[in-house]
């Protein structure tokens, strides 16, 4: 397959193309060594967080090579929606919410093999106490009764036997919602499940839309309207025709089976009981790739977190202006924490922007406003803002008893309530600006010290 640079014009629409194209960068690792899929395959992944992608071309009891850490870092997902930086890519998908795109419909499909047996796929057990091993980079598929639309998700798979798996929905989420209304008329919710897409498509499937939005457009406008649709051939459901998998099959009104997995905090969540997924069909080509995520690991943090980051950025916009950049912090899992810079012109303006950040973001714990001179990515300029900005008396903001997260170990997990800090780090404008400004040095980012030595 042509391999081409990543930075260049939008050509990389399969998974496989965007192979080659972080083959080409240098940002892949390929492993020939045949690699066990319990443990083994997870423990080489966990070895390269945050670092380059890694390719399995031999994985022990599967034909089908294995892809892992593909979006383990912000430059490569920048890459994957062509963001002119890794700081605008919250820009580009807050474009691409507001302005979706119908992607073009082909009717051809490039599947030539099926099955209906899971058992050839090499699905990764990836934790000592895991239940089983766990398909977590699926793409779920439904259609929306209520609005009409389609609905596309993703969630984790424990495969039970070759043929059904127990699927992880959160309640209220939209696929919950549709697997609800199915089911309160007596019916099953047939899904079309997608493994191996191309990585805007995981993105956009990651982002918590409004409901009855259909989140393949997103997809599509990320993708610069390049994206490719086909029907199902059994749900008749839009989806990419480059996919590397394609499951069919319906999540059962009347079959539940207790499913537990670990989670972006890397701690196992809560047994639960959870619908189980019968399989009709397994659509895949000879060469398909199959696409695994390390649970609690960069590429997971960061598929979850990034959409996040654009819908409080908006939301905390909306209310300051003057909002430049929002960061969910690597120590608050990508999730519960997050650091907002603004521009600050008057008082009281921090505040209003850690309510709003709490209200985009329910499961947000922890919220810290700074000024536009303080690097929210950099934790050692925010701590030096709540150390010299911050007294506590005046500018922390407590909420008791508000919805949480349920994976926050310390929080209520059953009943979702936990308390949400606010910190106001930001210099007070009662007093000379001049005290709080950071000194500086003329010419010393322009100094080079080999000149010297």
């Amino acid at each position: 397959m042509h391999k081409s640079s990543l930075n260049k014009d939008f050509n990389n629409l399969s998974l496989q193309q965007f192979t080659n194209d972080l083959d080409f960068q240098g940002e892949l690792i390929r492993i020939n060594k045949t690699v066990n899929p319990e443990y083994e395959l997870a423990a080489i992944v966990s070895k390269l967080d945050k670092n380059k992608a890694v390719l399995f071309e031999s994985v022990k009891g599967s034909k089908f090579k294995v892809i892992a850490n593909v979006l383990g870092t912000r430059r490569r997902i920048s890459y994957a929606v062509k963001s002119p930086s890794e700081d605008q890519i919250d820009k580009k998908i807050t474009m691409a919410v507001a302005k979706p795109v119908t992607p073009k419909k082909v009717t051809q499909r490039k599947w030539n093999m099926n099955s209906r047996d899971l058992s050839q796929m090499p699905i990764v057990t990836h934790f000592e106490k895991d239940r089983g091993p766990y398909v977590t980079s699926s793409l779920v598929f439904a259609k929306n009764q209520e609005t009409r639309s389609q609905n596309l998700s993703t969630h984790r798979l424990l495969r039970l036997n070759d043929t059904t798996m127990v699927i992880r929905m959160v309640e209220g989420r939209h696929l919950h919602k549709c697997f609800t209304f199915a089911k309160e008329h007596g019916e099953d919710l047939r899904v079309s499940i997608v493994i191996g897409a191309h990585p805007a498509i995981s993105l956009a499937a990651a982002y918590q839309a409004s409901y009855g939005q259909d989140e393949i457009k997103i997809a599509n406008s990320l993708m610069m309207g390049r994206l490719t649709t086909t029907s199902a051939p059994i749900s008749r459901l839009q989806v990419p025709v480059d996919s590397e998998f394609l499951i069919e099959g319906r999540i059962l009104s009347d079959k539940t089976e207790y499913d537990g997995m670990v989670e972006m905090l890397r701690t196992y969540d809560m047994i639960r009981k959870q619908p189980v997924f019968e399989i009709d069909r397994i659509y895949y080509q000879k060469d398909s790739i199959y696409h695994d995520i390390l649970p609690g690991f960069a590429e997971h943090r960061l598929l979850m977190g990034l959409p996040v980051e654009s819908r409080i950025r908006s939301a905390v916009t909306n209310v300051v202006p003057t909002t430049k950049e929002v960061f969910l912090t690597d120590g608050g899992c990508n999730w519960l924490d997050a650091v907002v810079q603004i521009r600050k012109t008057l008082e009281g303006e921090p505040k209003n922007a850690i309510l709003a950040a709490f209200a985009a973001h329910p499961s947000l714990k922890i919220a810290i406003v700074v000024d536009e001179d303080i690097d929210p990515k950099d934790p050692v300029q925010v701590e030096f803002a709540i150390s010299t900005r911050c007294q506590a008396d005046r500018d922390l903001v407590i909420v008791r008893g508000a919805k949480g997260s349920s994976l926050d170990p310390s929080s209520d997990q059953e009943n979702l309530m936990t308390t949400k800090l606010g910190i106001d780090a930001t210099h007070s404008m009662l007093k000379d600006t001049s005290r709080f400004e950071i000194a500086k040095i003329p010419g010393q980012e322009e100094t080079n010290l080999s000149e010297y030595f």
